[in-house]
């Protein structure tokens, strides 16, 4: 028997949920240090932080949906549960590095902008 219509739904509802509750946690979170870089600027950060919300949408969800693609067929229920703890921690570890090279992005601008505010300080 093929299993592979079961995985793709199964590996889809898990995906869409974990990516949906992800992004949900980062939005409202996040927009902390976004604010801090926008100088206070609420509408500003209000914008950013929903384009980067549905980038991070469509880049996670995408990514998914391509990956269906690459599955090789599955026979076996082992193979099913295999199949999709792998391709789950594929997306995992994708979300998580993302996530932290975000991080690291917001503290070198936050970094540099102090430096550019000190160096323009000293000007004046």
């Amino acid at each position: 028997m093929n299993y592979n219509v079961p995985a793709y739904i199964v590996y889809l509802i898990l995906t869409v949920f974990m990516i949906v509750f992800v992004g949900k946690y980062f939005y409202r979170n996040g927009r902390v240090f976004i604010l801090g870089l926008m100088k206070g600027e609420e509408a500003t950060t209000d914008h950013l932080n929903n384009i980067l919300l549905v980038a991070y949408y469509l880049f996670n969800i995408g990514y998914a949906f391509v990956k269906l693609h690459f599955w090789q067929r599955i026979d076996k229920l082992e193979t099913l549960v295999s199949s999709i703890a792998h391709h789950m921690s594929v997306l995992i570890f994708i979300l998580a590095s993302t996530h932290y090279m975000n991080m690291v992005l917001i503290w070198w601008l936050s970094r540099s902008k102090k430096s550019s505010l000190t160096i323009k300080s000293f000007q004046s």
